[in-house]
C-alpha cells in the first residue's frame, strides 16, 4: 500500500505493551505515513517506547494522547477500558474512530460503547496474536502476519469506518473477519480462554507437588508440558481481566470440559480401553 493510502494519519496507542508496540512496528514496516502518539501510565515505559521508535511522540495522559488522532486504539488490559474511555471521550476528534485489541468483546461494548460521543465511530477489534512476553520491548512487526483480526462492529456502525479499520489491520499483516460480540466471546472461550485456564491449572498443580522438585519437572518435561509453561507465563493482569469479563462463556465451556474430563476419569478408573480409544 503506498504511503498516500495510509488509512489513518495520526494514531493514538493507549497502552505500549506487546500489542501496542507491534502495531507501531507493523505499520512502519508497511511504509505508511502514519504518526503514532503513545501513552502508558509509566513514564519509564513511555520513554522506552520513544527510544525504541515505534511511536513518534508520547503523551503524559491518555486525554492528551488522543487529541487530533483519527484512530484511537485501547491496548491496555480490558479492566482499564471503562476509566480510559471516560477520560478520553471529551477529547476525541469528530470523525475519529475508537477501537481496541481486547480478547473479550461484549464487555468492551458494555463499558466503552455508552461513553463514545456523537460523531465518533466505535469499532471493537481483536487481533488473535500474541506471545508470552509483555512490555514495550516485546513487540515486533511480524506479530500479526497471517493472523486473524476479528472486528465486531455494533449494529448501525458506519460502514466506511469499519472498512477503514479493516484496511488498517490488513496493513499490519492480518487477515480480517467479522463477528457479533456474543459469537466472538463464545468462540474465544473455546479456542483461547479455556486452554489458558487449563495451562495455568496444570502448571500450578505441578508446582504444588512436594514429592517432585521443580528441577525434575523441568528436566524431564516433554514439549507438551513446556508449551503449558509458556502459555502460563502470559501477563496475569491481562488474563485476570479476560476471565472476569468473559465469565459466562468461559464457565459454560469449563462446565462442558469438566463433564468430558469426568468421563475420561471414569474410563481410566475402570480400565475402559475402548472408551479411551474412541476419545483419542
Amino acid at each position: 500500500m503506498p504511503q498516500s493510502e495510509a488509512p489513518y494519519k495520526r494514531v493514538a496507542l493507549i497502552g505500549l505493551g506487546l500489542i501496542g508496540s507491534s502495531i507501531g512496528w507493523a505499520i512502519k514496516r508497511a511504509g505508511l505515513e502514519t504518526e503514532f502518539i503513545g501513552y502508558a501510565r509509566s513514564e519509564q515505559t513511555r520513554q522506552t517506547a520513544l527510544r525504541l521508535g515505534f511511536v513518534d511522540a508520547v503523551a503524559a495522559s491518555a486525554a492528551e494522547a488522543v487529541q487530533g488522532a483519527d484512530l484511537v486504539i485501547l491496548c491496555s488490559p480490558i479492566g482499564t477500558y471503562s476509566a480510559l474511555a471516560a477520560e478520553i471521550a471529551p477529547h476525541l476528534s469528530p470523525g475519529a474512530t475508537i477501537s481496541d485489541v481486547g480478547s473479550v468483546k461484549m464487555a468492551v461494548v458494555r463499558d466503552v460503547g455508552p461513553l463514545v460521543p456523537d460523531g465518533v465511530e466505535f469499532v471493537p477489534a481483536h487481533p488473535i496474536a500474541g506471545t508470552e512476553h509483555s512490555g514495550p520491548e516485546a513487540g515486533f512487526a511480524e506479530l500479526f502476519d497471517n493472523r486473524w483480526c476479528i472486528l465486531t462492529p455494533p449494529p448501525g456502525a458506519n460502514r466506511q469506518a469499519v472498512a477503514r479499520l479493516a484496511d488498517f489491520w490488513r496493513a499490519c499483516g492480518s487477515d480480517v473477519d467479522f463477528m457479533t460480540p456474543e459469537h466472538h466471546d463464545l468462540v474465544l472461550a473455546v479456542t483461547s480462554h479455556l486452554p489458558h485456564l487449563i495451562a495455568y491449572n496444570i502448571v500450578g498443580t505441578a508446582a504444588d507437588l512436594e514429592t517432585v522438585t521443580q528441577q525434575e519437572v523441568i528436566k524431564y518435561s516433554a514439549s507438551g508440558f513446556r508449551d503449558f509453561t509458556r502459555i502460563a507465563a502470559s501477563d496475569p493482569t491481562m488474563w485476570r481481566d479476560i476471565f472476569l469479563n468473559n465469565r459466562e462463556a468461559v464457565l459454560e465451556m469449563l462446565g462442558r470440559f469438566t463433564e468430558d474430563l469426568a468421563v475420561l476419569q471414569r474410563a481410566i478408573r475402570w480400565g475402559d480401553g475402548d472408551a479411551l480409544f474412541d476419545t483419542f
